[in-house]
């Protein structure tokens, strides 16, 4: 019976250390998108900052998730994950078309310009898990 139930746990291992290497291949790419250093404003207590990347990475592994629930095998859920990452990195900057000066606004602490980039983000890649019904 137990045997049984770790039958899928080589496929669990895959497509869990898949997502998790390009969720912080995500981050790293996003981080050298922005003009501030999100990980230097988390340690100075710059609340906006870990708004906007904790959204973002929430709006890039939603549709992580449904290539994994989706995809025919591991490379598909790969490709879809690189696609996903790189209309977060779209929305990231169309966002910031309608908000004068995002990227300072966010490193000078303002939260209302984190939180719009990070619900933005956050949307798009609920659109974007939606769109992945092949």
């Amino acid at each position: 019976m137990l045997l049984q139930s770790l039958a899928g746990l080589p496929a669990f291992l895959a497509y869990f250390c898949t997502s998790f290497i390009i969720s912080i291949l995500f981050v790293v790419i996003y981080i050298r998108a922005t003009p501030y250093d999100e990980f230097e404003l988390i340690h100075k207590n710059v609340p906006g900052a870990a708004i906007a990347l904790g959204l973002s990475l929430l709006g890039f592994v939603l549709p992580v998730a449904s290539a994994i629930a989706h995809s025919q095998n591991l490379l598909d859920c790969a490709v879809w994950s690189v696609i996903a990452l790189i209309v977060q990195l779209i929305i990231h900057f169309v966002v910031r078309i309608p908000v004068h000066d995002l990227p300072r606004r966010i490193a000078d602490g303002e939260l209302a310009p984190a939180i719009w980039l990070g619900l933005a983000s956050l949307a798009g890649g609920t659109l974007n898990a939606a769109c992945m019904t092949y």
